[in-house]
């Protein structure tokens, strides 16, 4: 997050919003504050903080092949809004974002990429 609303640029976060969701409803939004960049410790941090998917703006190949080694899906695209509306928008299908899955070896996920 840059202020409130999500950064287009992930390794530009100077805050990071977990928002936990039970039953397709946000029950607590946590703003934790990252550790210091440098490539590769974003994703590991997240990671270790529980997240199961990552929603951002941009982001490059190496940081989405580190999220999906740690078996956490990435979406990129999303525009910039506030940690609740995007999750929410998310949660009812109205983000279109690029999907970028973790692969728990099963070709069940459906991906799709847009340039």
């Amino acid at each position: 997050m840059a202020g409130e609303i999500l950064s287009a640029h992930f390794g530009h976060c100077q805050a990071f919003a977990f928002v936990d969701v039970e039953n397709n409803a946000i029950t607590n939004i946590t703003r934790m504050d990252p550790p210091e960049h440098q490539p590769g410790t974003f994703p590991k941090w997240v990671a270790a903080n529980g997240a199961t998917d990552v929603i951002a703006g941009g982001m490059g190949p190496m940081a989405i092949n580190l999220f999906n080694e740690a078996g956490i899906n990435v979406f990129v695209g999303a525009l910039e809004d506030t940690p609740k509306n995007l999750v929410n928008d998310f949660i009812a299908g109205k983000l279109s974002l690029n999907a970028n899955y973790c692969d728990h070896g099963s070709h069940d996920h459906h991906h799709e990429h847009h340039h």
